[in-house]
């Protein structure tokens, strides 16, 4: 196991995680961590990799090294959602985990949105989550047990400029998640959000306009409102995936609707 990916050896040993944008950047992050403290993984992207890792030896039989198998998965289409979680459970066992990290960005004043961008990012970012979490949460529930953990954004909390419908999108996200935990409580289901500020991922470079775009991130923006990061620098992926393997795992059994912020401190929160 990887030094810097905290938790005992083979800790989800035995369980089936579903991790969304399991393609790249966070979601590939948490589908590589929970593989390696013992999950199943069902890395889903609507476009997913094919160099994720293989399953561990059959003869491993302390079964400390889970696997990752790959699936193609539209969080925005309901079909396409209960087709694959119907497909990761006979092949892979029951859903115990669930992380919801797919999601989109689109950028520009409101006033300068676009009806279609709009209608994109909460198809992605907040419909696809109700979707997953439906199909895997009734399941949970039936058999009275299993985490789910929506991957939100700080921008949820604290206004952004040009970023309008993204935090939006992430809020609605956070608080259908809370809501869900309050409803799933009773069958033993646990529901939690982490909220990463600025990452290094492809989404994040995206944004990045010169060779400084870095430090500027870091330092913080007066003209667009945005402070900077205390910490003093951007969050790697496996950052937000060590926070999510915290919530999935029995350490945090006693802990639901919370949401984390993992950002550096860049909302002072």
């Amino acid at each position: 196991m990887p030094e810097h990916i905290p938790g005992c050896r083979g800790e989800f040993a035995d369980r089936v995680a579903l991790v969304t944008g399991a393609g790249q950047g966070i979601g590939a992050a948490v589908a590589a961590s929970l593989a390696a403290l013992g999950a199943r993984v069902a890395a889903t992207d609507i476009a997913p990799r094919r160099d994720v890792p293989g399953p561990a030896d059959e003869t491993d039989t302390d079964r400390s090294t889970g696997s990752v198998s790959s699936f193609t998965l539209d969080v925005t289409d309901r079909a396409s959602v209960d087709r694959t979680v119907d497909q990761v459970e006979r092949e892979l066992g029951p859903v115990d985990l669930l992380v919801n990290v797919a999601g989109i960005l689109r950028t520009a004043p409101v006033t300068e949105f676009s009806d279609e961008d709009w209608a994109d990012t909460f198809a992605v970012n907040t419909t696809g989550i109700f979707h997953t979490s439906r199909a895997v949460g009734r399941r949970m529930a039936g058999r009275g047990s299993g985490c789910i953990v929506t991957v939100g954004s700080n921008a949820a909390g604290v206004p952004r400029t040009g970023m309008a419908a993204y935090a939006a999108s992430k809020a609605a996200a956070a608080m259908f998640t809370k809501c869900l935990g309050l409803e799933l409580a009773g069958s033993g289901v646990r529901c939690n959000v982490v909220a990463p500020g600025s990452t290094d991922t492809a989404m994040q470079r995206a944004l990045w306009t010169g060779e400084d775009s870095e430090r500027r991130v870091v330092a913080g923006d007066p003209e667009t409102y945005r402070t900077g990061i205390p910490l003093g620098r951007i969050a790697d992926p496996q950052d937000i995936a060590d926070a999510v393997v915290f919530l999935a795992s029995d350490r945090a059994r006693h802990i639901t609707m919370q949401e984390l912020y993992v950002d550096g401190g860049a909302t002072l929160r």
